[in-house]
C-alpha cells in the first residue's frame, strides 16, 4: 500500500491562527479517552457548547473538563469517577478541544518529556 500523502497539519487544524497544541497533565478526561501526556489540539474560535471538552481557566490555572449546563449553570465535569464537578462561576472556556494525540510505546515527540508519562 502506497502513502496516501496525508497532511496531518491539514487534516488537525482548521483555523491555524487560533490553533494550539497543549500537553494533557493528569488522569480527570480518562473516561473520555484523553491521558497524561497526550498533546491537544485547541480552537480558541470556536464557541464552547454543552458536551463539548473545554480548556477552561478557572481560579489562576487551567482545567480539561466537559462544559455541561446544569441547573445550577455551568458546570466542569471530569470524564474520571474521583473527580467532582466544578462550577464554571467567572472562570472562562478558553478554548475547545478537538483531538488528542497519543505517542505510542517507544515513540517519542522532541521536546515532550513530560513527568510521571505513562
Amino acid at each position: 500500500m502506497e502513502p496516501s500523502g496525508l497532511n496531518l497539519h491539514a487534516a488537525l487544524v482548521q483555523r491555524p491562527a487560533h490553533t494550539v497544541l497543549l500537553p494533557v497533565w493528569g488522569d480527570s478526561m480518562v473516561g473520555a479517552g484523553i491521558r497524561h501526556g497526550d498533546l491537544l489540539v485547541v480552537d480558541r474560535s470556536l464557541e464552547p457548547r454543552h458536551g463539548r471538552i473545554v480548556v477552561a481557566r478557572l481560579e489562576g490555572g487551567f482545567t480539561l473538563k466537559r462544559l455541561m449546563h446544569r441547573p445550577q449553570g455551568w458546570m466542569l465535569e471530569a470524564a474520571h469517577p474521583a473527580w467532582p464537578p466544578l462550577p464554571l462561576g467567572d472562570g472562562l472556556a478558553w478554548g475547545v478541544a478537538l483531538h488528542a494525540i497519543r505517542t505510542l510505546p517507544g515513540g517519542t515527540l522532541p521536546g515532550r518529556n513530560l513527568p510521571g508519562r505513562r
